[in-house]
């Protein structure tokens, strides 16, 4: 018998019980689907976190007092940063760019409108570290820097929050107790790692110091590498002159810590992937319960054409060509399941990236292996049924009523 035989009467037999056959693939789409819905989805948060990442500065190193881990050498007593340190960071770390910075967090006032917001004071490297720029008015002045006059820079939301959309530029607000006058308004960022980064006021970093800290203290320092692939010689460079400069002897342990943003970034992507992985694999799972399920309704077939199956036998057919018959049928059923599942896991895909602000990824291999799988499942689980049709005595199978 000819496949196409073979294939037309796999058809008619599924379209005989078109709801049994929806039914029977359900196990195989919700598998398909989950599976691809999955796997892309963990990519695509794999792929927001990296740009999170990349876009809060171009290589970029964040040098901290104190140390990340628990123990001997606590945050607590680590002697803060002062502006020397940033003098030698520059001058002695090669092709870097220094930014460092003073945050606080302070209420803003303008007219009737107030809220509570981060001030980081910093200097006009930060812009270029952090990867920000002033799209309306203007950044600081050298004189202002060195005075640490009042003046600032607003992110978008202060804009719109206290602003309404008006044109800040010339405008005074209040922060804190201080009155500045505003300068310039950052580009639009977004959210990153969980905050708002347009939520923010930069002013000088000496009149963060003395007008809110009280202090001269310099919490964090910013670099960035300026030459690609050199962030783990800048951090090996900053560690030894930290060490040096804080008199830390060879077997003490580091009261500063500086971290990388590109490890950070790998950790994050790998740890996404093995999650992306696991939630694949659980999503698998499914597609067994669906093969499950395609070879006992092919065994319930069975027991219900066992009439037509001898007849077939009786009048010639041979063994193989009924083997063949339902193995089509089970493999049909499991690719129209596959295919199902396949356009249900984008279109899910598709809608749930939209919700989470995240970048719709498609991966050909992954949609092609999900789909392959779903055709194996059929293979594999309607070989039971089909050679169990196959085997029937003929005489049997025509007394079977």
């Amino acid at each position: 018998m000819r496949l196409t035989d073979t294939m037309g009467m796999a058809l008619q037999a599924i379209r005989r019980n078109t709801v049994r056959s929806l039914l029977t693939t359900l196990g195989i789409i919700i598998g398909v689907a989950s599976v691809i819905a999955m796997v892309h989805l963990g990519q695509s948060a794999t792929r927001s976190v990296t740009e999170r990442i990349s876009s809060m500065g171009s290589n970029l190193l964040f040098v901290l007092p104190g140390t990340s881990r628990f123990g001997r050498g606590g945050g607590a007593q680590a002697p803060p940063f002062d502006q020397a340190d940033v003098d030698a960071i520059e001058r002695e770390v090669a092709d870097v760019l220094v930014a460092p910075a003073a945050q606080t967090s302070a209420t803003i006032v303008y007219g009737n409108a107030n809220e509570t917001t981060d001030v980081i004071g910093t200097t006009n490297a930060y812009y270029r570290v952090r990867n920000r720029r002033v799209v309306s008015g203007r950044t600081f002045e050298p004189r202002e820097i060195r005075s640490g006059a009042a003046v600032c820079v607003v992110g978008k939301t202060i804009v719109e929050d206290l602003f309404l959309r008006e044109d800040p530029i010339g405008n005074a607000i209040r922060v804190g107790g201080t009155s500045c006058r505003v300068i310039g308004v950052l580009d639009e960022k977004g959210a990153s790692m969980g905050r708002d980064e347009d939520d923010v006021v930069l002013m000088p970093l000496k009149a963060v110091q003395r007008r809110l800290l009280g202090r001269l203290d310099i919490p964090v320092i910013y670099v960035s590498a300026l030459v690609d692939g050199t962030t783990a010689r800048v951090k090996h460079d900053i560690d030894a002159l930290l060490r040096q400069r804080r008199k830390i002897g060879p077997d003490e342990a580091d009261d500063f810590h500086v971290r990388d943003m590109a490890e950070i970034a790998s950790t994050l992507a790998g740890a996404t992937a093995t999650l992306t992985a696991l939630l694949g694999a659980i999503a698998a799972v499914s597609l067994l319960v669906g093969g499950i399920g395609i070879m006992n309704i092919m065994l319930v077939s069975v027991t219900e054409r066992t009439r037509e199956i001898g007849i077939r036998l009786a009048i010639g057919a041979r063994a193989r060509d009924v083997l063949v018959q339902f193995l089509v049928e089970a493999i049909v059923l499991s690719t129209i399941g596959g295919l199902i599942g396949l356009g249900l896991g984008v279109a899910a895909t598709w809608v749930t990236t939209r919700q989470l602000h995240m970048p719709f990824l498609l991966s050909p291999p992954t949609m092609l292996l999900g789909f392959s799988f779903s055709v194996i499942i059929g293979v594999v689980f309607g070989y039971v049924p089909a050679r169990k049709a196959a085997h029937l005595n003929p005489i049997d199978a025509l007394r079977h009523e």
